[in-house]
């Protein structure tokens, strides 16, 4: 797991902030679908509502596919908020375009991957958000099952946890993201988004924000 570089980490951070796309309330903690109490809620797709930053994101992802993944051949998207920002990827790059679904359609052909399967096409994953790595590392596993030879995957934001990171090493996938907490926390003081008396709050989440609280 890794970053484009840290001048674009800050700057989409800055941007996510911004348009609200990323949300901090370390004194009024959101609730996920886990259970776990969180500083932070994070919902990338707003960005596709703002062309400005919709075309920046879309450039950086660009320049992850050139600099740091040879050979990709298609774009796969993974359900349900890394579609859009994949298919504006693979539209920039002039490649064809797939998504994979959370589980496999009900009814018609069953399908789990929309759009064309080509056994041994090189293929590179485009994920919004990354938190803990299961369900963007099902997608990868259901696009090798198919036959697709999977050379990473791009994500807009990652938490930086590091059950993460040990999930993307065990299934040695390549992982490199735009931004992320620690890129995030910086530009949040800096910009008054949060004060400084609640960095320690939001620095502890991150270490064990199964056990966090205000």
């Amino acid at each position: 797991m890794e970053l484009l570089d840290t001048t674009t980490a800050g700057l989409v951070a800055s941007k996510l902030l911004e348009i609200k796309a990323i949300k901090l309330q370390p004194n009024e903690p959101f609730t996920w679908a886990s259970g776990w109490k969180s500083p932070i809620y994070c919902d990338n797709r707003l960005a596709l509502s703002y062309p400005e930053v919709r075309t920046f994101i879309k450039d950086r992802l660009v320049e992850v596919a050139k600099q740091k993944f040879e050979g990709v051949e298609a774009i796969a998207g993974v359900a349900t908020a890394g579609i859009p920002q994949g298919a504006l990827l693979a539209d920039a790059l002039g490649l064809p375009f797939l998504y994979v679904r959370s589980k496999a359609k009900g009814h018609g052909m069953t399908n789990m991957i929309e759009g064309k399967v080509t056994v041994g096409q090189k293929v590179l994953v485009v994920e919004d958000l990354v938190s803990t790595g299961g369900s963007s590392l099902k997608a990868v596993q259901d696009l090798k099952d198919v036959g697709f030879d999977v050379v990473g995957m791009v994500a807009i934001f990652t938490y930086g946890f590091e059950v993460a990171k040990d999930n993307f090493e065990k299934a040695d996938v390549k992982l490199i993201c735009l931004s992320d907490y620690n890129a995030l926390l910086p530009k949040a003081i800096e910009e008054k988004y949060v004060s400084d008396t609640d960095l320690e709050s939001l620095a502890t989440w991150r270490k064990d924000p199964g056990r966090w609280s205000i």
